[in-house]
């Protein structure tokens, strides 16, 4: 492919012997990955459905698999959330926050959602993870793909860094800044960034990088955790912004990542300072491994003061109708279904559950609060697919199971009818080899299909 000249001029001269080996990387194919979703399906049984052809990456929770032989994102699996499709060395980077059950989690630049998806799975059900996006369009990728996983402990916004600073200062146990860049790790994937690519852009991007994250600073605890990253490779995006926060930050120190599997040391030397505990930050190259590349640096803020105890969201009370209309639907239709401690949140006649210890959201651009359990329609109660994907199969009374291979899958999947029984069960969990796939509701010996129809085969 052919890269920006003053690109390879500057790359060239800042790996001087590994230039050639870097430029190289860019005629290989790229790198493509999967990354299970462990809160549907654990290793031993995916091994038992795995229909792909898959190689263990290193550095990584997740798995190669090649473009060629297999198509992922067209599988039922797919639709059903068992995995996520991840550039492979963007997988690396949530896995650096040490994260722990229960933990308070802000993923500040989330769409389109592959990091934080592996923070809500590494959380837990009591943890709450803020999945924020500032741009509109993008946002709307991010709540699909945390529905589509099937999550429950995140609630996701469409707000400025600013804002969110002033409603949670102190608050969060755990940040990520993936930050925007300007993309030198994306050009395989989009030669149009590699076409668009200046250093005036470079430079824009690092001025924008600071200023997230001295709101991103604002809003983590004392004795908490900051991960920052990129997908690109200017020292002015890592090291020199990583060196200027700190500058300002003393109470923020770098914590060491492990360079192990081809990841590589931060470079001091590319810095205006050249403080030597830059080494400690990660970089990914694409000529090292098997990967797009990326940069990542850890630190943490020193202990102090307990962080800033932010009101809990208090929900919403249903009324009278509407709580019989759920308790007839959860009634008839669920098992084994506890929403414990958390609040109900109502938006016009949507039903949502919110996390568990869920702040208080209010003034806040809200996109997905938690689980969307379904709408309120005239007297009754209509389940959102959100819900059939958070369900285990067993948690629901009524359900059909398809093979992923049947034709009947693949008629679901299109929006079509089903033959059903002469029960009318009312609504029925479709299944694909046991993962919960969407809604479907019985009656007159045939299943309508509650597919969403943005997400049919066409």
């Amino acid at each position: 492919m052919e890269l920006p000249e003053t690109f390879m001029e500057k790359m060239g001269k800042l790996l001087g012997k590994e230039a050639d080996d870097f430029f190289r990387s860019y005629e290989k194919p790229r790198a493509s990955g999967l990354r299970l979703n462990p809160t549907k399906v654990s290793e031993t049984e995916w091994h038992a459905h795995n229909p792909f052809h898959l190689e263990k990456i290193p550095f990584a929770s997740g798995y190669y698999f090649d473009e060629e032989k297999d198509k992922p994102g067209k599988h039922p699996y797919h639709a059903a959330g068992l995995y996520y499709i991840q550039e492979p060395s963007a997988m690396f980077i949530a896995g650096q926050l040490g994260l722990e059950k229960g933990d308070k989690v802000l993923d500040l630049c989330a769409a389109p959602g592959g990091k934080s998806t592996q923070i809500a799975s590494g959380i837990g059900e009591n943890g709450f993870l803020l999945a924020n996006e500032i741009h509109p369009k993008r946002v709307r990728a991010l709540s699909e793909n945390i529905e589509r996983l099937g999550f429950s402990n995140t609630v996701v916004t469409n707000e400025t860094p600013e804002k969110l600073s002033r409603h949670f200062e102190n608050y969060f146990d755990k940040i990520l800044v993936d930050a925007p860049c300007s993309g030198e790790g994306m050009f395989r994937k989009d030669p149009e960034a590699a076409r668009f690519w200046s250093q005036e852009h470079v430079e824009a991007c690092a001025q924008k990088q600071r200023t997230i994250l001295e709101h991103a600073w604002k809003m983590l605890k004392p004795g908490g955790t900051l991960v920052y990253s990129t997908c690109t490779f200017s020292p002015e995006e890592n090291e020199q912004t990583i060196e200027a926060f700190l500058a300002r930050h003393e109470d923020m120190a770098l914590v060491p990542i492990p360079h192990e599997h081809g990841v590589g040391p931060g470079k001091p030397e590319w810095a205006t300072e050249k403080r030597k505990d830059l080494s400690n930050a990660a970089r990914l190259w694409p000529h090292r491994l098997k990967g797009e590349g990326h940069f990542a640096a850890k630190m943490r803020k020193h202990p102090g003061e307990t962080g800033q105890k932010v009101p809990l969201e208090k929900g919403m009370k249903l009324s009278k109708q509407q709580e019989k209309d759920w308790t007839t639907f959860a009634k008839n239709t669920l098992q084994r279904f506890d929403p414990g401690r958390r609040s109900f949140f109502l938006y016009k006649d949507e039903l949502f559950l919110l996390p568990f210890n869920c702040p208080q959201l209010k003034g806040l651009r809200l996109v997905r609060c938690g689980l969307h359990l379904g709408a309120f329609k005239k007297n009754r109660f209509e389940p959102n697919h959100a819900l059939a994907l958070s369900l285990k199969a067993g948690q629901c009374k009524h359900r059909m199971d398809l093979s992923a291979g049947s034709s009947e899958c693949i008629r679901y999947l299109k929006g079509e009818t089903l033959p059903g029984t002469s029960e009318n069960r009312g609504w029925v969990l479709i299944t694909v080899d046991g993962f919960p796939l969407g809604w479907s509701k019985e009656a007159g010996g045939i299943l309508k299909n509650f597919y969403p129809k943005g997400l049919r085969i066409v």
